[in-house]
Formats: structure tokens, C-alpha cells, sequence
């Protein structure tokens, strides 16, 4: 009975990831099907190809590119049409449009306000620092000041 289950969760775990792979007869259309599906984004997951999605409209955008393929149209014409329908996000890597420059710029930017943050971040220690320790000598300068203060104090109240 144990073998039975554990046979049956191998198949049934086994099934859910499997995609569906398509040959087509010719080599060069092949290389091309293998790379649209590489190089357009699954809607529904993101951060995968559709060719690497277990999802539904992955799997209708790959048999959809195959279609396409064997119609005979080209490369180009099937990236027009995915972006026509889909927008410039199914690309995995968009074309620097004023749509798309907040794709390629906010990276960018990110990173120059974490470096900023890191350095007030850093400079703040310091100063905190400076002050906290002591043997500091502009700490030692205010502590002298503050001596020089009270002792003229004391002198002006015992006149």
C-alpha cells in the first residue's frame, strides 16, 4: 500500500511539472522557437520565460509562437505582435522607449540613493563618534572652554 501512494505521488508530482515541448522540422525555425520562448516574459509569473512557466498562458503563448512559426512568419513579425497585445512588458528585455525609461533608469537611481544613504549613514558615526569619545580634541577644546566659563562665573560672584 506504501509503495502504491508513494508511486502515485511520484507520478502526480512528476506530471505538474512537465511543459510542453514542441519540435518543429525545420532546425533554424527550432533555434528560433527555442529563443522567442526564451526571450518573451510569462504574463502570470514574471520572473520566468515562457518557456520555463508552468503556467496556462505560457503554455498558449508557446503553442501560439509555434503556430506562428510554422505559418511562416519571422522572428520580428511574432515579438510585433507579443508586444502589440501584451505591451512592451512581455519582453525580458525592453527597448529604451519613454514607456520603458523608468525600466532601465530606476535601477540606476536606486542604487545612487543607497549609496548617499550609506555615506550621511557613515558620516553620522563619525560625528557621533567624535563626540562620544573623550580623547577627542574637539572634545577636550569644549571641556577647557567650559572650565574657562565656570571659573570666570566664580569669580564674577564672589566680586
Amino acid at each position: 500500500m506504501k509503495r502504491l501512494l508513494f508511486i502515485f505521488l511520484l507520478m502526480v508530482s512528476g506530471s505538474s511539472y512537465a511543459l510542453d515541448y514542441r519540435q518543429l522540422s525545420d532546425p533554424k525555425l527550432q533555434e528560433s522557437y527555442e529563443t522567442l520562448t526564451s526571450e518573451l516574459r510569462c504574463l502570470v509569473c514574471q520572473n520566468q520565460t515562457i518557456g520555463d512557466s508552468n503556467a496556462e498562458l505560457a503554455a498558449d503563448l508557446r503553442r501560439q509562437v509555434y503556430e506562428m512559426l510554422e505559418q511562416g512568419k519571422s522572428k520580428e513579425e511574432i515579438v510585433q505582435f507579443m508586444t502589440d497585445r501584451y505591451g512592451d512588458f512581455v519582453l525580458y528585455k525592453p527597448p529604451f522607449k519613454g514607456k520603458t525609461s523608468v525600466l532601465w533608469i530606476a535601477p540606476v537611481v536606486f542604487l545612487l540613493m543607497g549609496l548617499i544613504a550609506v555615506f550621511v549613514f557613515i558620516r553620522r558615526k563619525q560625528a557621533a563618534a567624535i563626540i562620544l569619545h573623550p580623547d577627542s580634541g574637539t572634545l577636550q577644546r569644549d571641556i577647557e572652554k567650559q572650565k574657562k566659563i565656570r571659573s570666570l562665573l566664580e569669580k564674577g560672584n564672589r566680586s
